[in-house]
């Protein structure tokens, strides 16, 4: 935890905690000043009945509590300004860390686990840097410094320390060890709970939909009583902390003024270094009681430090290659692919072997679950194959830098995603700095040029692109892709949701401006292969057919049955 505090304390942040504890030092000093000057308040001026020294006492009370004040409010503002920063460098890091990893430990970790570590574990991190800045510095200096100066005043009661301190630090060590495995158990549960929220938010139409509010509310009652009852786990570990303590410094105090009592009237002890002793007692107790707290926060941020540094150790298993080979080429080749989701039984690809020319045409067809998306996502290096090799112009992928891989690639994802911002700023991903002519031109190819018409390239996105229908999303994400000039495009299942004669002026736009280009085309439709120059027929994640559409409509039984079962049975006698 402390050295990944460290590493992101930088610049004036780094300073600003250096000088905190600093400022700290000035006002426990200031603090440790006041019950000496009270016992010779009480000893001195009282007992003389000198009120000049009273009031001269007094003063010098005043101006060291105005210095002490300045003290503690600089090292707030301080610990602030460390912490802070600190704070937004780590996002900082964790953000980008988390944008390098590749999607098999994006998939380990879950969504919702990652935005919780970015958040909230972040937050406590934050907290934690605060508390040691004030709390950590504080609570040891004014313990020690209270010992001091009581052991100065009489050792013979200061004796009583002797048997409150290590039975208070013993309870402690108890706790932190105790405690730090229970939050992290909370921590994980609330994971549970943004999961929840993020399907429900994310999916509110089908919920809506569907009637499922019942249902759903269930499932989020079941994980935040869940949190709930984690939460209250891991404080049970500590409650008793405080008490206790407490009750021994209580104690201690009684112990203080009875042996103290017997010495003052013995005459062995004056009344007012009784009074500093029990004040001195007082600082203790309330140093002991933040430590207390500190412990259960330590606790905490010991579980966030932890599930922050599994994300930052994290080795993508897509890497950049040592020495980068070069090619020129954009020919495509799968030799003997075989791939396997983390924690799935069954591998989705399975000996696939294929080649794709540079200017050819390749579609990809089969039935849901066949393994058409792993395929298009091997291509750009989303993920890296288990087995065989991903050919790119001869040379593996691995062994090309993945920012020339996904260079050469424009690929529309199944999942259409639209970024919060204008239908500009969506498309402009594709090309930063695109022109007005380019945006026309690739919008319309997309034949996304008819209902942008209205707004513009200055129309709202809102987020996820909900304001746009499926159809008007794919399309946009088709111009976007367009943009790129990209020498090979992968369009998976990127026409599923136009209809059939936008998607027949989409094929014909797509194949005129992709002339020259690898393209291939992963659908669920026939007529979306069917005018390729070559199909691959996918089944279970093996290829069971390739040839063009009239080749397999006479050699392939499984792409027969997708024929039949979308064009009839009319278009197999046919043979088109």
């Amino acid at each position: 935890m402390i050295s990944l505090i460290l590493k992101h304390l930088k610049g004036t942040a780094r300073a600003c905690a250096v000088l905190a504890p600093i400022a700290m030092c000035v006002e426990v000093a200031m603090d440790l000043q006041m019950p000496r000057l009270m016992a010779k308040i009480i000893d001195v001026g009282v007992a003389s009945r000198d009120l000049r020294y009273v009031l001269t006492m007094g003063a010098a009370m005043a101006a060291l509590s105005a210095v002490g004040f300045v003290g503690g409010a600089s090292c707030s503002l301080l610990s602030a300004r460390a912490a802070v920063p600190m704070a937004g460098s780590l996002r900082k890091g964790l953000f980008a860390k988390i944008q390098g990893l590749s999607f098999s430990e994006i998939d380990r970790f879950g969504t919702s686990s990652l935005v919780t570590r970015l958040t909230n574990d972040v937050q406590q991190m934050q907290g934690m840097l605060v508390m040691m800045l004030r709390v950590m510095v504080r609570s040891p200096l004014i313990l020690l410094g209270s010992v001091v100066m009581a052991v100065s005043l009489s050792p013979s009661i200061a004796i009583v320390f002797a048997f409150i301190l290590p039975f208070a630090a013993l309870c402690a060590a108890i706790v932190l060890r105790k405690s730090t495995a229970a939050f992290a158990v909370v921590q994980t549960d609330l994971d549970g709970v943004n999961l929840v929220m993020r399907e429900n938010l994310l999916g509110a139409r089908v919920v809506k939909a569907f009637v499922l509010e019942t249902a759903r509310k269930a499932r989020f009652v079941e994980k935040n009583e869940r949190l709930a009852d984690s939460s209250v786990r891991a404080q049970r570990t500590t409650f008793f902390l405080q008490p206790t303590v407490t009750f021994a410094l209580n104690a201690s105090v009684v112990a203080i003024l009875w042996f103290g009592g017997y010495r003052v009237i013995g005459g062995e002890l004056e009344i007012g270094k009784v009074m500093a002793f029990v004040n001195y007692l007082v600082q203790i107790s309330h140093s002991l009681l933040m430590a207390v707290n500190l412990v259960v926060n330590v606790s905490r941020a010991q579980a966030s430090s932890a599930r922050i540094e599994e994300v930052l150790s994290a080795i993508p298993s897509v890497t950049e290659p040592e020495r980068p080979q070069a090619t020129g080429g954009f020919a495509l080749e799968f030799r003997d692919v075989a791939f396997s989701y983390a924690g799935s039984g069954a591998p989705a690809l399975k000996g696939v072997s294929f080649t794709v020319a540079e200017g050819e045409t390749l579609g990809v067809i089969g039935a849901t679950g066949s393994g058409k998306s792993t395929l298009a996502s091997l291509i750009p290096r989303l993920y890296d194959p288990s087995g065989g090799q991903v050919l790119l112009g001869g040379v593996d992928a691995r062994n090309l830098s993945i920012a020339d891989v996904r260079g050469r690639v424009a690929f529309v994802t199944q999942e259409t995603i639209l970024f919060s911002g204008t239908v500009e700023e969506n498309l402009s991903i594709g090309k930063p700095g695109a022109t007005k002519a380019q945006l026309d031109e690739a919008c319309r190819d997309a034949c996304a040029d008819g209902f942008l018409r209205a707004g513009g390239y200055g129309a709202i996105v809102e987020q996820r692109g909900r304001n746009f229908s499926g159809g008007q999303k794919q399309r946009l994400s088709i111009a976007r892709a367009l943009l790129r000039d990209a020498r090979v495009i992968v369009l998976d299942d990127a026409t599923s949701a136009v209809d059939l004669k936008t998607e027949a002026r989409l094929r014909a736009a797509i194949r005129e401006r992709t002339r020259g280009a690898t393209v291939i085309v992963i659908a669920q439709r026939v007529s979306a292969v069917a005018g390729a120059d070559r199909v691959i027929v996918l089944d279970d994640g093996k290829i069971v057919g390739l040839g063009t559409h009239r080749e397999l409509l006479r050699d392939c039984p499984q792409y027969r049955d997708i024929v039949a079962s979308q064009l009839g049975k009319e278009a197999l006698e046919h043979g088109n």
